[in-house]
């Protein structure tokens, strides 16, 4: 019974391995733009920390309030 359920399972499939390998190339480029990202969104979010204390971030969310007073109807 065994043979017979091995043989019906038939060989390596090189479409499925080919497949495997173009996923498995997908997935190491993805976390490699995800490991990208997160050192950009790290840099900007030291920068902000670092503008925090100039009053700049304060000023932007005071002049992005306004207008948006503004155009509130």
């Amino acid at each position: 019974m065994a043979k017979a359920l091995l043989g019906h399972m038939g060989g390596t499939d090189l479409r499925l391995v080919a497949e495997l390998r173009r996923l498995q190339l997908r997935v190491k480029e993805l976390e490699a733009e995800v490991a990208d990202l997160q050192r950009e969104n790290d840099a900007l979010g030291a920068e902000v920390q670092g503008l925090h204390g100039t009053g700049l971030i304060e000023l932007e969310a005071e002049v992005n309030g306004s207008a948006l007073a503004g155009t509130r109807a």
